[in-house]
């Protein structure tokens, strides 16, 4: 093999790919990236076995041929070098490496042991805009926490339908669900778990992209996918295996009515929720009591090592009196989800899940459970 291409977009490149390499003594070889010339092509190809990534660029190919490097050291090099072209060779299993002044060779490994990523085109894809999907991902990622005991509550629901694409996560307490509309309608459904750092790198890599990107389906992984803007290629590719199980029905959780609905400002709700936070126990709680005579929410908290808090904040309230209880860490979550100056905030009773949502549009929910008191 022998490459020749500019360092900035190389540093590109390992920027991408080298999140998922994994330090492992049972297989060594995933601390390496795959290093891949060919056509006029340059690769990189990384994998932990659960996701694969692969990323592109064009490049002066002058020898085809394949090299797996250690990743981290790979990648802390190509940092270091200047922004000019960077010659590789692969001498046996070393990867000889000039830019500049630079010259090192780099000790790598039979690409051969490298495992091979299955990339599953041969089913149905949907075409969507990467910015809109990624900020659907990223409205709900951080609420799905790992569970060995219900491992399908780990990672984020994506249902498919015709025209409209639900992302729900939940980790019992808390549910978070973004509805994206499509432009092209699908012809069938789908339902799949995406892991959450599955997520968590879709965001990372395609979360900036302009453009679109490609979702590819299969029983037991999904593939996204952006394309070169110079000709009809692959730039990243993205393959995940999915969680196996059957998420729970969701929407059975989510309050179909209210006893008290609130309608207030977000960003003054926000504050005052992070004051109290400063007061608050060893359960995270804060108390809030709702008088819709006065049109008033009151907000309260305590510590015993810190003293007390007490705020009021006006709102437009419908419904019953009420006084609840919630972790102030949950509130805050959702509210900094909410991207609209006010915010609809309802209540079903002391014991039931409260919703948090928008006031200018229907697209994203927020259901939080109460902490309850003797």
């Amino acid at each position: 093999m022998k490459v020749i291409l500019k360092q900035e977009i190389l540093k590109e490149g390992v920027g991408i790919i080298e999140r998922i390499a994994q330090k492992t003594i049972s297989l060594p070889i995933l601390q390496n990236t795959l290093i891949k010339g060919e056509g006029n092509f340059f690769n990189l190809t990384t994998t932990n076995l659960e996701i694969g990534i692969n990323w592109w660029t064009l490049a002066k190919v002058e020898i085809e041929g394949q090299i797996a490097v250690p990743t981290r050291l790979f990648s802390t090099l190509i940092s270091f070098l200047p922004n000019k072209l960077i010659k590789m060779e692969r001498k046996d299993l070393l990867l000889d490496i000039e830019c500049d002044s630079y010259r090192t060779e780099l000790l790598g490994q039979n690409p051969d042991e490298f495992p091979i990523i299955p990339i599953p085109k041969e089913g149905e894809k949907i075409s969507i805009d990467s910015q809109t999907f990624c900020q659907g991902l990223t409205q709900v990622v951080d609420i799905s926490s790992l569970s060995v005991a219900r491992p399908e509550i780990s990672g984020i629901y994506l249902l498919f339908q015709k025209d409209l694409v639900k992302t729900v996560a939940t980790d019992s307490f808390r549910l978070g669900e973004k509805k994206l509309f499509l432009k092209t309608p699908l012809t069938k459904e789908y339902a799949l778990i995406l892991p959450k750092l599955a997520a968590k790198e879709v965001i990372n890599i395609f979360g900036e992209k302009e453009g679109n990107i490609q979702i590819y389906f299969s029983p037991n992984q999904i593939l996204f996918e952006s394309q070169m803007l110079e000709t009809a290629h692959p730039k990243v590719q993205l393959v995940s295996k999915l969680i196996e199980g059957e998420y729970p029905n969701y929407e059975a959780i989510i309050p179909k009515k209210y006893e008290t609905q609130i309608v207030l400002l977000r960003s003054e709700f926000l504050n005052q929720i992070k004051s109290a936070s400063l007061f608050s126990g060893k359960i995270n709680e804060v108390r809030l009591k709702i008088n819709p005579k006065k049109g008033e929410l009151e907000i309260n908290s305590q510590s015993p090592d810190f003293g007390r808090y007490q705020s009021f904040l006006p709102a437009k309230i419908k419904g019953k009196e009420i006084e609840i209880s919630f972790n102030h860490r949950f509130l805050i979550d959702g509210l900094f989800q909410i991207k609209s100056p006010e915010i609809i905030f309802e209540l079903t009773g002391e014991g039931g899940p409260a919703v948090l949502k928008p006031t200018q549009t229907e697209d994203y929910l927020y259901v939080v459970m109460p902490i309850k008191t003797p």
